[in-house]
């Protein structure tokens, strides 16, 4: 299956432009979704065995989960399961509606196995999202595992108004998701990545810690749920441009802030060589760089944290992981999960499967019982 669609239908879909195509299968994704006998379909042919984690509270029926960016809107939520994924990070999502940057605004660097975006949080808006969220549910169509949002602040509102702007969107939405994911490490909305400074994540943080308490207050005086009133987990999405020294800032946050984790990295703005004049070309686009070359540094940052942290503080390893070596090396680096997104493209929808599948092989290679056993092996 991977060779048919590297070999016959990729080249189709990348014949056309990056953000077009993308959008016409987030719409086959969303009617796909809509239909039970569709969705079990699919998973027949695309579903990862189980490799269960269990965090926050949560069950996760494997660790590969789809990264913020894919699902901007909600459109396919239902549909990611069939694919074998065992979490989805939906977003990022803003508090106003906007456009986000004008395009074209994503380019392939193929022979880098890289995506540059510069797309900027396009998306409805929170209340939107919640209502297409709601939808998902009344359909009876919501997902048999854990579901997040990103959150993103919106371009109009100025950098001192940003809590106030993070924390009107997790209001809207807090009800209808598992964990929430701060994104403050985007490069792709101007200065937004100041906010990863101690003293602004901070008064952010704070801010989403009120609206945590009033909503989970709230929601342990109404009898629908006995467990909606548990505090859902609030993450940080952090740059892999930043210093271990700002990394180490924001870890000071975790405990008088209760963040229950860190996303380990965003896209970067560095660029690598780039071998000939066609990739030239494509590194020279504004925006973030995403796939293959973000490997590396994703997990120097992944075991950084982990070793800082001394895997006290969960970590989901996001950047360069196309197979089971690459997610193996985030998960022994420090990650509990991992997240994919450029992989799905360059691969195709059997990749979760087969990283899964690939993960369990090397439990049983090391002699280890329980993927928990292999966080952090070899970070130190």
């Amino acid at each position: 299956m991977s060779w048919f669609y590297r070999h016959l239908v990729r080249p189709v879909l990348f014949s056309q432009d990056a953000e077009q195509i993308h959008n016409r299968t987030l719409r086959a994704l969303s009617w796909a979704g809509r239909n039970e006998l569709i969705c079990d379909a699919l998973e027949s042919f695309f579903g990862a065995p189980d490799l269960p984690v269990e965090l926050f509270g949560l069950r996760f029926p494997n660790p590969v989960g789809l990264a913020a960016g894919m699902d901007k809107h909600a459109d396919a939520l239902p549909a990611w399961p069939a694919f074998g994924f065992g979490f989805a990070e939906l977003g990022a999502v803003t508090w106003h509606p906007q456009p986000g940057n004008p395009p074209p605004r994503m380019f392939r660097a193929l022979a880098d196995e890289a995506i540059i975006n510069r797309l900027g949080f396009n998306n409805p808006g929170a209340e939107a999202v919640a209502k297409k969220l709601a939808q998902w549910r009344a359909l009876g169509r919501w997902p048999n595992r854990p579901v997040g949002i990103n959150l993103g602040k919106s371009k109009i509102t100025p950098l001192d108004k940003a809590a106030e702007d993070y924390a009107n969107s997790l209001r809207v939405l807090w009800p209808h998701v598992d964990f929430f994911v701060v994104n403050v490490s985007s490069p792709n909305t101007p200065n937004l990545r100041q906010l990863q400074d101690k003293t602004a994540l901070n008064e952010i943080l704070a801010a989403l810690q009120e609206v945590q308490n009033q909503a989970a207050a709230s929601s342990l005086q109404s009898p629908a749920s006995s467990l909606r009133h548990l505090p859902k987990p609030i993450l940080v999405k952090v740059a892999p441009d930043l210093s271990f020294e700002a990394l180490d800032e924001i870890l000071e946050l975790a405990g008088p802030r209760n963040i229950a984790g860190i996303v380990a990295t965003n896209t970067t703005i560095t660029r690598p060589e780039a071998a000939s004049p066609e990739l030239q070309r494509i590194y020279a686009e504004a925006g973030g760089l995403s796939g293959r070359p973000l490997r590396v540094r994703s997990t120097e940052v992944v075991r950084h944290l982990y070793r800082q942290a001394r895997g006290a503080l969960t970590i989901i390893g996001v950047g360069g992981i196309f197979n089971a070596s690459d997610a193996w090396e985030k998960i022994t680096s420090g990650a509990s999960l991992v997240q994919i997104y450029t992989s799905l493209v360059y691969e195709g929808p059997g990749v979760v499967q087969a990283i899964v599948r690939g993960l369990i092989e090397r439990l049983e290679e090391h002699g280890l019982r329980d993927l928990r056993q292999a966080v952090g092996i070899a970070a130190n």
